[in-house]
């Protein structure tokens, strides 16, 4: 099976197709990827982990780096268990939270077998 990667703009989805967007832990979808899932995924004010409608939400306003691998621990496990479904994981925590990606990208180094979660391009590439 060949390697799907994130598109770097996702304006729609398959049923099947979840949209994975850094959050804050309030769950305030108000800018970035969290404004956009909150518009068009079904993405819920007031809950800031896990899935809401075609969106799965990860905690990346909370603190450092460390704070955030247990959250992308939980949603690897998750998409382990739903293969139904793809997770387009998006460039989460370098935009708002003020992460680069050489720091955020390592933490998806578990996601790379998985083949139902498909990463940035560029996070592939440095993990």
């Amino acid at each position: 099976m060949e390697r799907i990667y994130t598109p770097d703009f996702i304006t729609e989805l398959k049923p099947n197709e979840v949209f994975v967007f850094g959050s804050n832990l309030g769950g305030f979808h108000g800018g970035g990827a969290a404004r956009i899932a909150r518009q068009k995924f079904g993405a819920v004010w007031g809950q800031g982990v896990g899935l809401q409608g075609q969106s799965y939400a990860i905690p990346t306003m909370q603190g450092g780096v460390e704070t955030i691998k247990p959250y992308v621990d939980q949603f690897i496990a998750f998409a382990k268990a739903h293969p139904e479904l793809t997770f387009y994981v998006t460039r989460i925590g370098c935009g708002i939270a003020g992460f680069q990606d050489s720091e955020i990208a390592p933490l998806f180094a578990d996601a790379i077998p998985v083949p139902n979660i498909a990463l940035p391009r560029q996070w592939v590439n440095n993990i």
